[in-house]
């Protein structure tokens, strides 16, 4: 069983930046995948960025490549989100997400668990 707590969403003008947390408790968080999922109102979810087990490999949609940093502290069952140079339609309540793999994976469906999710809203 694992359990994700976001933290660090918020309020930010366009260009801003903000950094989410996923804390995780349990055992098996090392071995996990780890992703960030977001949903902005009337969307349908969406996959952000995707982080392996060990933090060796990770993939980014196109849509934050560049702006968005995801990484990992194994020692603190902890994954984090860098988002920089924050634009309104970046808008929307993110998840994080533990997956049943090692390796990284854009598919929702690969994630056995996930977080109540950390509002992100950007203002123009």
């Amino acid at each position: 069983q694992v359990q994700l707590v976001e933290s660090g969403g918020g309020l930010v003008q366009a260009g801003g930046s903000l950094r989410l947390s996923c804390a995780a408790s349990g055992r098996t968080f090392s071995s996990r995948a780890m992703g960030w999922f977001r949903q902005a109102p009337g969307k349908e979810r969406e996959f952000v960025t995707t982080i392996s087990w060990n933090g060796g490999n990770t993939d980014v949609a196109d849509s934050v490549k560049g702006r968005f940093t995801i990484s990992r502290d194994n020692a603190k069952n902890t994954v984090y989100l860098q988002m920089n140079s924050l634009k309104p339609e970046d808008t929307a309540v993110y998840y994080c997400a533990a997956s049943s793999r090692y390796g990284t994976s854009r598919h929702a469906e690969t994630y056995d668990y996930w977080g109540q999710g950390t509002q992100v809203t950007v203002s123009s």
